[in-house]
């Protein structure tokens, strides 16, 4: 899907870049880069693509939607620019590190009556579709508990830098595992439905060097009812990603290992895309909101909470 604007894309490490090739590859070909500087990704492939390291002038190219791929840290300021300039928003999990500004950002995107896709890219994996399909077939009746595990080995995830450096071990830049690898929170939201309360403890001893939470463990108390296990990690070095459904007639389990017939990893990236672009043309309506990320953000940050005053917290 083609526009004749461009679109901006802030932040140029691995998420942005991603998103740029599976862009070109759905036929968009007019960008605008707002960077640093700072990432370690060659710069080859944005060759005479125009860059900019002022936000207000990378705005000036009136971009008809808004990628915000930076550290997490620094989503919302830039969102909210974006917003005022009247770009769509493709809004980098998670939207944020704290709710400061959440609600001028809500109200931004409704008076402009702009699209807002977060990208929790899970929600196109077809397993995890076919799952709420059984889910809302019945298949296993009522859901009474459910557990998801994800690890996975932190220095592993960009060999060619250092992980220290990364957002993803870095506080002020909003890492640690509890934000970073969130993505159960919200496909548990669309499972199972919405949290009621949170009990969470956090580790730090694996020796990373990280100033951040390496492990997480969260109980969740989903308001139909059922209660949930998420546990999160840095140090699996052969990566783990599960989830498992019991209810009062059966179990579903998924393993996001287990090879499906014409699908990798980047087909969830493809997909989530051209989701936004069809959104953007007024044929789609976002699976994932600005409403979604603020709700599985309102469940992280009520972990960090339930760590810091060791003791239940309610939503």
């Amino acid at each position: 899907m083609k526009f004749n604007r461009p679109i901006l894309i802030a932040g140029f490490g691995s998420i942005g870049r991603r998103h740029v090739q599976n862009l070109r590859a759905l036929g968009h070909k007019k960008f605008v880069l707002y960077r640093t500087g700072n990432s370690t990704v060659p710069d080859e492939e944005i060759a005479g693509i125009p860059t900019e390291s002022d936000l207000d002038k990378a705005l000036a190219h009136k971009p008809i939607a808004t990628i915000i791929a930076n550290p997490t840290a620094m989503h919302l300021p830039i969102a909210i620019a974006a917003a005022k300039a009247g770009s769509h928003l493709f809004l980098e999990k998670p939207i944020s590190h704290t709710l400061d500004g959440v609600i001028d950002l809500q109200r931004l995107v409704k008076k402009k009556n702009l699209v807002v896709q977060v990208g929790f890219q899970f929600r196109f994996h077809p397993g995890l579709r076919k799952v709420k399909k059984q889910l809302e077939k019945g298949a296993i009746g009522k859901v009474v508990s459910v557990q998801a595990h994800w690890g996975q080995y932190l220095p592993g995830w960009h060999p060619w830098e250092d992980y220290r450096k990364s957002y993803a071990a870095n506080a002020a830049l909003g890492g640690g595992a509890l934000l970073t690898l969130c993505h159960p929170f919200d496909y548990l939201r669309w499972l199972i439905g919405e949290v009621e309360s949170v009990c969470a403890v956090e580790g730090r001893s694996s020796g990373l060097g990280i100033d951040v939470e390496d492990t997480a463990d969260v109980l969740l108390r989903f308001k139909r009812g059922a209660t949930g296990h998420v546990h999160l990690n840095y140090l699996e070095r052969r990566e783990a990603h599960t989830l498992r459904i019991i209810g009062e007639s059966g179990i579903i389990s998924w393993d996001n290992a287990k090879p499906l017939k014409n699908f990798e990893r980047n087909t969830l990236y493809e997909s989530e895309m051209r989701h936004f672009l069809a959104c953007i043309a007024g044929n789609e309506q976002p699976l994932c909101t600005l409403d979604d990320g603020i709700e599985t953000l309102k469940i992280v940050l009520a972990a960090k909470e339930s760590v810091r005053k060791k003791r239940l917290v309610e939503l």
